[in-house]
């Protein structure tokens, strides 16, 4: 499942057509940001004109839709940066804007600029505290089963309000951390400060194999905890509901998804972060 989409991708070439709004139906195109910023790591920012709800979502058609040449500044205040481009064949399509000076701190607001033609997108944000996972571990239902579930525990502090995400990557098949289905969660639905939660696999668009919302044998799972901002639950939750509901949530032509990105729609977030690795059982080879 190299072939992984979120939201959006950007890449910066000079000249290159896709980037002119020409048609009717283009003009009508809202500009869609999933950027981001963690703490102890880099800006990253995918950026693309929104696909009408009628429109064939296929990795063809996520290409067209591709912004090629915006300049995209990221700024905490005091130092400023111009994000680069770089190719990751993982992505379709495989380009990301990206940062390599400006790391993230718990604490610092970031802002975010996105200029294109005659535009000017703009977004703030804040990275919330760090918390650790205590543990992560693969459990199955049953023994003989060769697939399973993965519950972390964490100790959410009793002296902040926290908004949280957990995500997982399995390595060799995602390239980057996929939120978790369900896995937006607000504090005040915790009973304790002791927490343990199930993870299901979030959903992975273009996949080589038919989804299943579990984790299987063989597995090696990255988990992440990623403590995020009101708007940032706010978004990925109506993300969500969007795939609940069947709908059209990549490149949307409306606004039903929560944004805090102005002159444009998406999410410029900023996360604490903390990972664990699992390892699950070897995967049985089936007899010959």
């Amino acid at each position: 499942m190299k072939k992984y989409l979120f939201f959006i991708l950007g890449l910066i070439l000079i000249g290159c057509s896709n980037d002119d709004f020409k048609t009717e139906k283009s003009l009508e195109s809202k500009i869609v940001v999933e950027g981001w910023i963690e703490e102890g790591d880099f800006a990253n920012v995918l950026l693309s004109s929104s696909i009408p709800v009628t429109d064939v979502i296929d990795s063809t058609n996520v290409l067209n839709h591709v912004i090629r040449s915006a300049k995209i500044t990221i700024s905490d205040g005091v130092t400023s940066e111009v994000l680069r481009v770089k190719n990751d064949k993982n992505r379709v399509p495989p380009f990301v804007y990206f940062g390599s000076t400006l790391k993230g701190e718990a604490g610092k607001e970031y802002s975010l600029k996105i200029e294109y033609l005659n535009r000017v997108i703009s977004a703030v944000t804040t990275i919330p505290k760090s918390v650790g996972l205590k543990s992560a571990e693969y459990i199955k239902r049953n023994p003989a089963d060769t697939t399973g579930y993965v519950f972390v525990k964490f100790d959410d502090p009793s002296d902040q309000k926290n908004y949280y995400q957990i995500a997982t990557k399995i390595e060799g098949e995602e390239p980057i951390f996929v939120p978790s289905f369900y896995g937006n969660l607000d504090d005040k639905n915790f009973e304790t400060s002791s927490v343990s939660v199930q993870i299901n696999r979030g959903v992975i668009l273009f996949p080589k194999t038919k989804f299943t919302p579990y984790f299987a044998d063989g597995d090696l799972i990255h988990v992440k905890l990623r403590t995020q901002t009101k708007e940032s639950l706010d978004f990925w939750n109506s993300w969500q509901n969007e795939i609940v509901n069947s709908q059209n949530p990549i490149y949307p032509a409306n606004i039903s998804l929560k944004s805090n990105v102005k002159g444009g729609i998406g999410i410029w977030s900023g996360y604490g972060q903390s990972t664990i690795t699992v390892r699950t059982p070897p995967k049985k080879e089936k007899p010959i």
